[in-house]
Parts: structure tokens; C-alpha cells; sequence
């Protein structure tokens, strides 16, 4: 098992190494100059994420869908993440999250147009959307030959991977995480904590997206506030330390010599892979997941929501993230006799500065976060596995029809496939609350990056598509239009 676990790692590293990193920062980059710097409309982007468009198409609201997609994304690595990123990226690591997460956005407007352009409503109502749809109905429509059987593996390669992604950053890792934190924190045993989050977490996943996204719409703003106001008190503790923290943290960026006081990372490379990894891991522009809650919104028209998921990276990467950012550094400013080798140690540190409500703070934050990033992954999930569902049972119907049979196994297999797809994940929700997760860990890094691919060969190759929509409602003035 120790040599597996290396050899997932080797491959792990190599997924997540800087091809990939340019293949997703060139993507933001391109999409950021393509789409005329769409940052510049983040505050419509908000204003649009509170309303409602309670008589266009969709299972949701806009706020609902992107608290679902904020529940999975703001997760530990918000939290313990950017410590991880200072701690072996040095100070000027924060930096390019910070700059990953503003670039982000593009990407993320982008993932989301693409889902509501090529969504699809199904005989029972439900609205799907996704990379895969966009894969199969943007790219290999239309196509022959040797090009539509690519696009088409594209796409079920992507949802095939999701459904994987989610046994193990959905489901296993977070699970772990919150029994880890319970124990330490509160003495309780693991088996007792995951077998209370699994039944919290079934209760809400089995109720479908409608559930999920009420539950999501609840808990993310409450668990935010509270994290953010936390850290807000400890920058006012610190706050002889703030200024100079900022400074280091653009020097850092830029100079091989800013970081100093025995910082791991003390170059401009370490920084700047490690501070672009942790931004991509957080906000998960250019993977692929956010798109999946995106398509189920009620909205106008494709443009109207793509704004409404851009801003969840706003929220993510350049507000959380960035704040973390800050406070770690100005902690390890105020208090350099500390231990800046580990980034559980640094965040736990820095928090452990409020007087009495510090770590248990920390703590509720970690629990909700793991939770809400349980039920995002979820939702995703099922989508993945009802896209390949779908195709193998009407493969099957038109395998019955041509040779004289009956068909009709198309919604019966799909709903099992659905159902047994519900009770594995919660059976390794307990899972991942009671074992040790080497292995898992390094799974999920790699199905992860094989989500990001396809997706965003989709994102590459329908940029016309994004431009194009772009044009007809954001630059038109044309918002409040339908299709």
C-alpha cells in the first residue's frame, strides 16, 4: 500500500504540476482578455446574485445555486489551505492566490454560460447542465467522424470523473476532516461523529437539489459571516501588523529575498506554484464543478448567471482566501517566534489570539465548511452519474427497439443508478470519518485534475460561444432579455 500510495503521488504531482497550472492560469488569462475583463462587473454580478427570476427556467434560485456551488468550494483549504501555501510558498504565495482568484473569475463566468447555453430539460422537468452537455452539445454536434467520437468521450470522461472526484474531495477527505477536528477539538470519537454526519448528510442529499440548495442557501452566508468576523477581530488585534503584512506579501511576490525569517519558500517560483495551486484548488475555476448547480438556476438567459458564478470566486479566493492571507502573515509578524513549517499550526495559531471563542470559532468554522462542501459534491456527483446513466440506458432502448423489443429502461435505470449512487457516497461519508485517508488524499488530487481537461478543452474550444452570448446580452445592455 506504501508503494501505491507513492506511485499515486508521483502521478498526483505530475497532473498538478505546472503544465497544468498553465494549462488553467493560460485559460483564465485568455478568457479574461477575450471577454473584456468581465471583473469589471462584479458588483452587477452580485446585485444579480440576491434576485430572482422566479418565472424563467430552472429548478432553483440564482442565490441558491451559488450557495450550492460556494458550500463545495469554500472548504478547509480556505481555511488550513493558504496557511499550507505560506508556510511552503513563503508570505508572496498569498499574492498570486489573491491574483489567481480575480483571473478566476473569467473562467468561472465562462464554465457557467456554457451550462445554461447548453442545458436541458428532461420529460420530468429537471433542468441538467454541465461541461458534458457542452462537450456534447456545443462540440460534437454537428461533427463526424473521428472529431464527434472525441468530443463525445470528452464528455463522458468528464462525468465519469466527477462522479469518482466525489468519493474523494466530496465525500471521504471532508468527512475526515470534521471527525479529525471533532476529536481534537471536543474529545468525541470518530465512529460517533460519522455516523452523525452521515445522517445529517442524508437527510438533506436525499431530498435532491431542491434540498440541498435550501440547506446550502442557510449555511453557507451563517458559516461565512462568522469566519470572516473572526478573522476581521484578529486583523484588529493585529493590527500594528497589517500594513507591514501587506507589503511582505507583494515583496514576497516579486523578490527572492522579501520572505526571510526561515520561510520554506523564499523564492519567486515556490511562491508563485504554490500560491496558484492553492487559488485553482480553492475556487475550482476551470474544474468544471461549479457549472453542474449553475445550469439548474432560474434564469433569463445564459449571461445573467454566468455573472451570478462569477462571483462566487470573488467570494471564495479574493475575499476569504485573501483575508486568511492576511491575518496568517501579520500573525506570524506579531509573534515570530512561532512555527511557520505548518499550515494547520499557523491558522490554529492565529485564531488561538481571540480570547476564549478562538479555537472553538476555528472549529465550527472547519465543521460547517466540510459539511457544506459534503453537500455541493454530492449534487455533483449524481449529475455526473445520471449523464452516464442516461446514455447506457438508451443505448440499451435502441439495442431492444432494433432487434423487436420493448423499450422503456431509460428513467428506471437512471433513477436506480441514482439512488445507489446516494447510498455509496454516505457509506463513504462514514468511511472517510473512521480511516485513514493517504491514499484517498492523492486520488482525489487526481481525478480532480482529470476533471479539469475536458472541461476546459470545452471552455477553449466554444470561447466563440462565451463571446458571442457575451455580446448579445452584457454588452448590448440586454440583460433583463430572454433567449
Amino acid at each position: 500500500m506504501e508503494h501505491f500510495n507513492d506511485f499515486l503521488s508521483l502521478v498526483s504531482g505530475l497532473l498538478w504540476g505546472w503544465p497544468m497550472i498553465v494549462l488553467l492560469l493560460g485559460t483564465h488569462i485568455f478568457l479574461t482578455v477575450r471577454l473584456r475583463f468581465p471583473q469589471r462587473h462584479i458588483l452587477k454580478a452580485i446585485r444579480l446574485s440576491v434576485g430572482k427570476d422566479k418565472d424563467s427556467q430552472g429548478d432553483v434560485s440564482q442565490f441558491a445555486a451559488l450557495a450550492t456551488a460556494l458550500a463545495a468550494t469554500i472548504g478547509t483549504g480556505n481555511i488550513v489551505g493558504v496557511g499550507t501555501a505560506v508556510a511552503l510558498g513563503g508570505p508572496g504565495a498569498v499574492f498570486w492566490c489573491w491574483l489567481t482568484g480575480v483571473l478566476g473569475i473569467s473562467t468561472k463566468y465562462g464554465e457557467a454560460l456554457l451550462a445554461v447555453k447548453y442545458r436541458i430539460t428532461t420529460k420530468n422537468g429537471t433542468t441538467l447542465g454541465g461541461p458534458m452537455y457542452a462537450l456534447e452539445r456545443g462540440l460534437a454536434n454537428g461533427k463526424t467522424g473521428t472529431a464527434r467520437r472525441f468530443w463525445k468521450l470528452m464528455a463522458y470522461a468528464f462525468a465519469f470523473f466527477t462522479a469518482i472526484a466525489t468519493f474523494g474531495i466530496g465525500s471521504t477527505v471532508q468527512a475526515n476532516a470534521i471527525s479529525t477536528m471533532g476529536h481534537e477539538a471536543y474529545g468525541v470519537s470518530p465512529v460517533v461523529i460519522g455516523g452523525i454526519v452521515t445522517i445529517l448528510a442524508a437527510a438533506v442529499i436525499m431530498g435532491g437539489v431542491r434540498s440541498i440548495a435550501r440547506c446550502c442557501g442557510m449555511l453557507v452566508p451563517l458559516m461565512a459571516a462568522l469566519y470572516v468576523a473572526g478573522c476581521l477581530v484578529i486583523l484588529g488585534i493585529n493590527h500594528d501588523f497589517v500594513v507591514p503584512a501587506v507589503k511582505l506579501i507583494v515583496s514576497s511576490a516579486f523578490s527572492s529575498d522579501a520572505a526571510g525569517g526561515g520561510f520554506v519558500g523564499s523564492s519567486i517560483m515556490l511562491a508563485a506554484r504554490y500560491g496558484i495551486a492553492r487559488g485553482l484548488f480553492s475556487n475550482e475555476s476551470g474544474l468544471g464543478s461549479a457549472p453542474l448547480v449553475a445550469a439548474a438556476a432560474q434564469t433569463r438567459n445564459p449571461v445573467r448567471q454566468a455573472l451570478v458564478s462569477s462571483s462566487g470566486t470573488f467570494w471564495d479566493t479574493v475575499v476569504i482566501c485573501a483575508i486568511t492571507g492576511v491575518v496568517v502573515v501579520s500573525s506570524i509578524l506579531a509573534y515570530p517566534d512561532i512555527n511557520v513549517s505548518d499550515g494547520g499550526v499557523l491558522t490554529k495559531m492565529a485564531f488561538s489570539k481571540i480570547p476564549y471563542i478562538g479555537e472553538p470559532l476555528l472549529a465550527f468554522g472547519s465543521l460547517t465548511f466540510a459539511f457544506s462542501t459534503i453537500l455541493g459534491w454530492s449534487y455533483y456527483g449524481e449529475r455526473g452519474i445520471e449523464y452516464l446513466a442516461h446514455k447506457v440506458s438508451k443505448s440499451i432502448d435502441r439495442r431492444k427497439t432494433t432487434g423487436g423489443g420493448t423499450a422503456g429502461a431509460t428513467s428506471k435505470m437512471t433513477e436506480y443508478s441514482i439512488n445507489t449512487y446516494r447510498v455509496v457516497f454516505l457509506i463513504t461519508v462514514y468511511l472517510g470519518a473512521v480511516v485513514s485517508l493517504d491514499v484517498v488524499w492523492n486520488m482525489a488530487d487526481i481525478f480532480n485534475a482529470l476533471m479539469a481537461i475536458p472541461n476546459l478543452l470545452s471552455l477553449l474550444f466554444l470561447s466563440g460561444v462565451i463571446v458571442s452570448e457575451t455580446r448579445r446580452f452584457l454588452w448590448s445592455n440586454r440583460l433583463d432579455c430572454t433567449e
